[in-house]
């Protein structure tokens, strides 16, 4: 029998998108919380990327499968490939250019459009170290997030501020989420079959649930 890879040792899979608008740091935050690295000179993603972690959420192992996409609107057309089976998002905007944040509502509206309703979604408002050059208030997303029933989170790639807490805000929730859900219906998730999706809603893609099956058929 093959080694056990560890990185195939994990309890569950969460596909979480960021969006948001282009330059907003997306990608640095991706970078910082899947390989703790930040590039000043990172480019515009081109079509999609995406990464993958896995943290500890009580006693199971939470994979998150983390897609970046190009914030541009000739992109557009990715859209609902790239939110299908999604069970999380971040959503990005810079504090410093209050445009970004003012398109934070069309894109919700967006992952509205194409998720299901209990997605769990953290606002994140990112280059919160650039103090001088801020644009918009904390109490603002504050009010936005409250209205608009999200998390909220300032972040700083550059420096690491809460990138870790806002991404383990999200897995942390999406398996509270599913955890009810199972308990609904019901299930341990500890043991569904192998290969059961489990997604927050009826959307079945890249979010499942793995049991401790040795042997896929």
């Amino acid at each position: 029998m093959a080694a056990y890879r560890a990185d195939d040792d994990y309890d569950y899979l969460f596909k979480v998108v960021l969006i948001g608008d282009s330059g907003v740091g997306k990608s640095n935050l991706l970078s910082r919380f899947t390989k703790n690295e930040f590039s000043l000179e990172s480019k515009s993603t081109i079509g999609v990327e995406f990464a993958t972690r896995s943290i500890r959420v009580d006693d199971k192992v939470v994979k998150a499968q983390i897609w970046d996409t190009a914030g541009q609107e000739r992109y557009r057309a990715i859209t609902s490939a790239y939110y299908r089976g999604a069970v999380g998002a971040l959503l990005v905007y810079d504090v410093t250019r209050r445009v970004t944040f003012e398109n934070v509502e069309r894109w919700l509206k967006e992952l509205r459009g194409h998720t299901d309703s209990n997605i769990v979604i953290m606002l994140a408002g990112n280059k919160a170290d650039l103090l001088h050059l801020r644009a918009v208030s904390s109490e603002d997303a504050t009010v936005f997030a409250e209205r608009e029933n999200t998390f909220f989170m300032e972040t700083s790639a550059l420096e690491s501020t809460n990138v870790d807490n806002a991404f383990t805000e999200v897995l942390t929730q999406i398996y509270r989420v599913v955890s009810r859900k199972a308990l609904e219906v019901g299930d341990d998730p500890a043991t569904l079959p192998k290969g059961r999706t489990i997604s927050v809603g009826g959307k079945d893609d890249v979010s499942a649930v793995k049991s401790s099956g040795c042997c896929s058929s």
